[in-house]
C-alpha cells in the first residue's frame, strides 16, 4: 500500500502534527489556527474533544460495542439489545455512531470533533449529543457561527444531517481538501484487505457486505461545495 493509503487507513501517523493536545493533519494546521482564533474572537473557547484516531484505538472500539462489552445506541439515544440481532443487524447498528476499523475520517487527522469550552455549564459533562448543538443546548449559539464561518477557512460539516447512514453529528467538522484527498485513496478493495488483516470482529459479515455498508455508512456524507 502507499503511504497515502497507510495514513487514511489509520496505519501511519506520518501525516500528523501536534495541536492543543490532539493529533491532527499538518495540511489543516494553518486554516484551523486561523479557525480557532476567529471562535474566539466571537466568544466561544473552540476546544478538541476528539481528532486523529488510528485503526487499532477505531479496532477497539468496534469490538467492545460488537462484543457487547461497550453499549451500542440507537438513534434515540437508548442501548440496544444485540441479542436480538444478527450479525448484520449489529454491524449496521454500531455504524450509526462508530465507523468500522480503516474507514473512519477520525484516522483522516483532518476531522475533528468540536465544542465550545465555555459554553458548558460548571459541573456540566460534556456528551455530544445532538441536543446540546440544538436550540436550547448550550453549543447552539456556537454551532449557528459555526454554519455561518466554517466554510471560509476550509471545513464543513460531514454529517449535517441523517442521510440514512451515519447519525447527525453536529460536532464534527471536516477539511475539505485534504479529508477528499484521503477519501480518495481509501476504496472497497483497500478496506477490504485490511479488515481481513486483523481481528475485527464480525470481519465476514463486513466483507461479505462491504459495498452496501461503503455506500452508506462510509461516503454518504454532505456536499463539500465551498463557496469561490
Amino acid at each position: 500500500m502507499t503511504e497515502i493509503q497507510l495514513q487514511a487507513l489509520g496505519l501511519s501517523n506520518s501525516h500528523l502534527v501536534a495541536y492543543h493536545g490532539s493529533q491532527v493533519h499538518a495540511g489543516i494546521l494553518t486554516e484551523l489556527k486561523s479557525l480557532n482564533m476567529a471562535a474566539k474572537s466571537a466568544g466561544f473557547e473552540f476546544t478538541i474533544a476528539s481528532a486523529h484516531r488510528d485503526f487499532h484505538r477505531q479496532k477497539a472500539i468496534w469490538n467492545a460495542k460488537y462484543s457487547g462489552q461497550r453499549p451500542i445506541l440507537n438513534s434515540h439515544n437508548q442501548a440496544v439489545d444485540i441479542t436480538q440481532l444478527s450479525s448484520e443487524e449489529i454491524v449496521e447498528s454500531i455504524m450509526l455512531f462508530s465507523a468500522l476499523p480503516g474507514a473512519s475520517r477520525h484516522h483522516f487527522g483532518t476531522d475533528l470533533d468540536i465544542y465550545a469550552k465555555n459554553c458548558l455549564a460548571s459541573g456540566a459533562s460534556l456528551q455530544l449529543e445532538p441536543w446540546e448543538y440544538q436550540a436550547g443546548g448550550p453549543f447552539y449559539e456556537f454551532s449557528c457561527w459555526l454554519e455561518d464561518n466554517l466554510a471560509r477557512y476550509g471545513f464543513y460539516k460531514p454529517y449535517d444531517q441523517f442521510r440514512g447512514g451515519v447519525a447527525i453529528e453536529p460536532w464534527h467538522i471536516s477539511h475539505v481538501e485534504f479529508a477528499n484527498n484521503m477519501s480518495r485513496n481509501l476504496d472497497i478493495a483497500v478496506i477490504a484487505d485490511v479488515i481481513s488483516k486483523y481481528d475485527v470482529l464480525g470481519k465476514d459479515t463486513i466483507i461479505g457486505n462491504l459495498n452496501e455498508l461503503y455506500q452508506r455508512f462510509v461516503i454518504n456524507v454532505a456536499s463539500t461545495n465551498l463557496p469561490k
